[in-house]
């Protein structure tokens, strides 16, 4: 298949666009003919040796929703904890949308089915790194589908991993918040709080070599 320069525009656009979203509209709902295809979308992603370890857990129970919403809220409290002089403004920005999506789903990296092919030297970080990317597929079909998608890491993996009564050795890698927001954020939303500017692409390319001298051993050059 070819794809044309409007194609190829399109799908930069959307990149471009794509942002984590943590503000939803509570009275929302995502169509489910639009939600399989976004599924669709994080099947069809890559991932090292179609080992495909992910498992995509819809959280539809209110009670259960309710207990994850309250274990975020803990985990969220233990952050702000952490961040010294940084609490209180961590305190004030709006980091998650348990409650408000539409639709709450978990991502689960499913027990390791022992692939060796492509994992021999990194084997869970080449399962995390599969996952990673049917979350990347997923938050690019949403946000072509003009839904908000909002990935939370604020919990404890074994925590999640007991109320979801996932088996020994999955492990809970992301809540998914999905669903309509009523605007998107111009820039991504801990720049526009000013918790955090992000760097430029010339930053982060070097050639040949890792350029940071700072980060190379002492008598190493």
């Amino acid at each position: 298949m070819h794809f044309s320069r409007t194609d190829q525009d399109s799908l930069y656009s959307v990149i471009r666009s794509r942002r984590d979203m943590r503000h939803f509209d509570p009275q929302g709902s995502v169509d489910p003919v639009v939600l399989e295809r976004v599924l669709a979308a994080a099947h069809h992603a890559p991932s090292v040796g179609l080992m495909q370890p992910w498992r995509f857990i819809r959280i539809l129970d209110d009670v259960l929703r309710e207990t994850i919403a309250e274990h975020v809220t803990e985990e969220r409290l233990r952050t702000a904890s952490s961040l010294g002089s940084r609490k209180e403004e961590f305190q004030a920005l709006k980091v998650e949308g348990v409650r408000e999506c539409a639709e709450l789903l978990a991502v689960v990296m499913v027990p390791d089915d022992g692939t060796l092919f492509g994992r021999r030297t990194m084997p869970r970080e080449m399962a995390v790194a599969s996952c990673a990317c049917a979350i990347q597929n997923m938050w690019l079909a949403s946000r072509v589908e003009n839904l908000g998608m909002g990935w939370v890491s604020l919990f404890d993996p074994e925590i999640v991993r007991k109320i979801l009564q996932c088996p020994t050795g999955a492990f809970p890698l992301a809540l998914v918040c999905l669903g309509p927001v009523q605007a998107f954020y111009q820039e991504p939303m801990l720049e526009e709080t000013g918790w955090r500017k992000g760097r430029s692409l010339a930053e982060s390319i070097d050639e040949n070599f890792y350029a940071d001298k700072k980060s190379i051993d002492e008598g190493i050059e």
